[in-house]
């Protein structure tokens, strides 16, 4: 019997596009403030124009190439920081907001995210989505060895909230770190795999594969219902 539903935050409970959007709107905005060159609307322009070509590694380099703005490994480090750590322009879609009101009077709701800090606490505040979880692990508190694949963040929660591995559900959208733990650990383990996510590749390896896949969440509830 499932009592436990563990969450994946980013391109689980929203869109993480959106996060990205907000961040380069603020390295835009304070990198105007340094450069007389380029407005913030045109160094954004750039900037988004080479994350959603594909290019998700050199993004500064290549924007600030492309707009002749000199730099140096300081300045794209001061952009990185000033992108973890801004306060994200994001919001809880709908279905997500039903999903964890819906969810939380039946099953006890945990979260486990990937990512840098203080950005993932950053996002959970903006999102107002703390209230809804009985344990949330930031596995970069751990230290980032234990990022996903790593079970650690996983028994983290097992233990925190002494439940048994075959009585959770994991609800994740990456095929390439997400459902390997949780598999081999014994949850029952969900992708999500709506439109317009970013990591949107397959895996061969069957230890990364889900056990189901759903495309929205209001398929959520009668899945889990359905799990024995």
């Amino acid at each position: 019997m499932i009592t436990t539903v563990v969450f994946d935050l980013d391109d689980t409970l929203y869109e993480e596009i959106s996060y990205c959007r907000s961040g380069f709107e603020a390295v835009a905005r304070f990198l105007a403030e340094k450069v007389a060159s380029a407005s913030s609307g045109e160094i954004f322009d750039s900037l988004w124009g080479q994350f959603t070509s594909g290019n998700h590694t050199q993004t500064f380099n290549t924007a600030l190439d492309e707009l002749n703005i000199e730099y140096d490994g300081e300045l794209i480090a001061e952009l990185v920081k000033v992108y973890r750590n801004h306060e994200p322009e994001i919001s809880l879609p709908k279905d997500s907001s039903d999903i964890l009101t819906g969810l939380s009077g039946k099953y006890t709701l945990a979260m486990l995210t990937d990512g840098f800090l203080p950005a993932q606490k950053l996002k959970v505040a903006a999102l107002g989505i703390e209230k809804y979880f009985k344990c949330i692990v930031y596995t970069e508190e751990l230290g980032r060895e234990f990022w996903k694949p790593c079970p650690v963040g996983f028994e983290k929660i097992m233990e925190a909230l002494n439940v048994k591995a075959n009585e959770m559900v994991y609800i994740g959208d990456n095929e390439s770190k997400d459902f390997i733990a949780p598999n081999k650990l014994g949850f029952r383990t969900i992708k999500l795999a709506r439109d317009g996510h970013i990591h949107t590749s397959t895996s061969d390896d069957p230890d990364s594969k889900p056990q189901h896949v759903i495309t929205n969440l209001d398929e959520l509830p009668g899945l889990l219902e359905s799990i024995k």
